[in-house]
């Protein structure tokens, strides 16, 4: 599978979508949030696309995007080379205040945190075997790796969007992440991603 599949995983995963065990077998600490809105989604990449992986399109809608709610996207994505186990990605999330971007430290694998083999990340959250999750199988897209080099395409695909709880620490503001996927010591592609959040918090029933 191409490289936006990985950028999305860990969007969600900064997002807070994801349960993730940290390395004590403890799940990461989160508290009830309700995003109103995520507004002013952009990306880029941000190595003038000279690297091997490239996202030549990619469409969310709508704008803003209300959580929960509904999410259409669609995507294209070129690579010149496959990604083989191990596959490393790094994040480096900043949120800006009081006119500066400050760094978000990596916090319970959330933030600025550099994933070492997101292979087994993507296998612990869809089991070898098992058929993807839609669109991905409607569509033969791959969900494991290796992953071929080659264009891949994602029509416009809509997704229900539900409730989510995120770190405490992860409030309404702008935000900035800066995605780095290598194998070894090769860079294959980066990405840049902005966006806002706007919530308010939530009650246990």
């Amino acid at each position: 599978m191409g490289k936006i599949y990985f950028y999305f995983f860990v969007a969600c995963i900064a997002l807070g979508q994801f349960k993730l065990v940290t390395t004590t077998g403890f799940l990461v600490n989160r508290i009830p949030w309700r995003m109103t809105a995520v507004n002013g989604f952009s990306w880029a990449n941000c190595d003038a696309e000279t690297l091997p992986g490239k996202i030549k399109t990619l469409t969310i809608l709508p704008d803003p995007l209300l959580i929960p709610g509904e999410m259409t996207v669609s995507t294209v994505l070129n690579t010149s080379v496959p990604l083989i186990s191990p596959v490393t990605i790094n994040v480096s999330a900043y949120k800006k205040i009081m006119g500066e971007w400050l760094k978000i430290p990596c916090l319970d694998n959330v933030g600025s945190c550099t994933y070492e083999n997101f292979c087994d990340i993507l296998d612990q959250l869809i089991q070898p075997g098992q058929d993807c999750p839609e669109p991905l199988h409607s569509y033969e897209l791959p969900c494991h790796c290796p992953f071929k080099e080659g264009i891949y395409y994602l029509p416009v695909s809509s997704f229900e969007v539900p409730s989510m709880a995120i770190p405490s620490w992860f409030s309404s503001g702008d935000y900035r992440v800066t995605v780095v996927l290598s194998h070894g010591d090769q860079e294959i592609g980066c990405a840049k991603i902005t966006f806002s959040l706007a919530g308010s918090y939530m009650h246990w029933e």
